[in-house]
């Protein structure tokens, strides 16, 4: 019933473990995979994991071969790219800021080290430099041109803590770019390769005579590349023609779009919330607030297999044999709804409920807010009899206990 992604005739609720719980599926993996892998054959660039929208490392072994590395926000990321990922491939990490302690430890895992200001690396450069380890050092660029409508992941605002601006670059004089050997710019989010097109003609009209100095430039991310509909050969032409232009080698590092429609959420209904004067509630296991937060901060309404959502015309009267309900959550938060759907049969207590496209920006985001359970860890693989189901990890108590003291 997906209007969207074909998922294959498999059900992902079935496992018999209780809920909720976080199922990824290889095969979808590996489809997502392969797409990169060709981008990267025909383009000539090197495509990274942003480990901050998916770091589930259970399943790294299906992502590894085909890229060419990872790119991290973090010591903790870098840390696990490097020693779940691969040791052999590129470890990029880029932060607004780094402490001093942060950045020793970082020299044993990174190749790659993006700046966010020149004072960073002016304060720091000396421990790159003498770590022992080659490492390519960059620096973030703000071009100060994004097409991203949401304030929250809008990096180019007036009050943007990313990059440097062409201002501050000029000022900074003729060697502002000592010992720096890339560039690197983000400012999309979920768009295609149009939108990359016009941010790189800014980005070259601002920043072109710097390109002579630098050896590499990284893309950034939220390049939707997975995404059903993108245009993957425009995305090829734009960078082929770039490295023909400039001769520097191309990377980026788009997050989502290695597991967009690999994963879901699946949970249980516990309850049927009677509404007298409007639509009956379901109370699920799981939580949009605590597992699943991108649903209340993008906000959307995510697909639920075997349901519609109810996005427009709420009061509209219903077709004939279908059941309309809301589906909310279990914690105290009044906003931990997940949103309206109908279904072609009435939904009961004890009936599983799987979200799709859930494996960006949830097992690295949730939370144990109200003290909810957090989901397992489920890989399975549609493309083999019987799924091949595998329970990576399931959490308890002591997982709750041990974040606090």
């Amino acid at each position: 019933m997906n209007p969207i992604f074909p998922y294959p005739p498999f059900d992902y609720a079935s496992l018999d473990t209780p809920t909720p719980y976080y199922i990824i599926d290889r095969a979808l993996i590996r489809r997502n995979m392969r797409i990169l892998a060709d981008v990267q054959e025909q383009a000539g660039c090197r495509v990274l994991l942003a480990l901050k929208a998916f770091s589930t490392w259970g399943v790294f072994d299906e992502m590894s071969p085909y890229l060419a590395g990872v790119a991290a926000s973090s010591l903790n990321e870098a840390r696990l790219g490097y020693e779940h990922f691969s040791k052999e491939k590129d470890i990029h990490v880029y932060s607004p800021a780094y402490s001093l302690d942060e950045m020793r430890e970082l020299c044993k895992y990174a190749n790659h080290i993006v700046f966010n200001s020149l004072q960073q690396w002016k304060m720091l450069r000396g421990v790159v430099e003498n770590c022992g380890r080659e490492i390519r050092v960059g620096l973030r660029i703000n071009p100060e041109y994004s097409e991203v409508s949401h304030a929250i992941y809008n990096p180019c605002t007036t009050r943007s803590r990313f990059g440097v601006r062409l201002e501050n670059l000029l000022d900074a004089g003729p060697d502002a770019l000592d010992g720096i050997d890339g560039l690197h710019f983000h400012t999309m989010c979920q768009q295609g390769s149009d939108v990359l097109q016009r941010t790189l003609q800014v980005v070259c009209e601002r920043f072109e005579p710097f390109f002579e100095k630098v050896k590499w430039i990284n893309f950034g991310g939220g390049h939707h590349i997975t995404r059903m509909g993108y245009d993957i050969q425009r995305l090829i032409r734009i960078i082929k023609d770039f490295r023909a232009k400039y001769g520097l080698e191309v990377m980026m590092e788009p997050g989502e779009t290695h597991v967009i429609h690999t994963g879901f959420v699946v949970g249980t209904v516990l309850d049927v919330i009677e509404n007298p004067n409007g639509v009956d509630v379901l109370i699920l296991d799981a939580s949009a607030a605590a597992h699943m937060p991108d649903i209340l901060e993008m906000p959307y309404t995510p697909e639920i297999l075997g349901a519609r959502r109810v996005v427009d015309d709420c009061d509209a009267p219903l077709d004939e044999g279908l059941f309309k309900y809301i589906v909310g959550c279990k914690t105290c938060l009044s906003g931990d709804v997940i949103g309206e759907y109908t279904f072609s049969r009435p939904i009961k207590v004890g009936d599983r409920l799987t979200l799709e496209d859930m494996s960006q920006y949830t097992t690295c985001k949730n939370t144990t807010f109200n003290g909810i359970q957090l989901p397992s860890i489920v890989s399975c693989d549609s493309d083999v009899d019987g799924g091949a189901f595998r329970v990576h990890r399931r959490f308890d108590y002591q997982d709750f206990k041990n974040r606090l003291s």
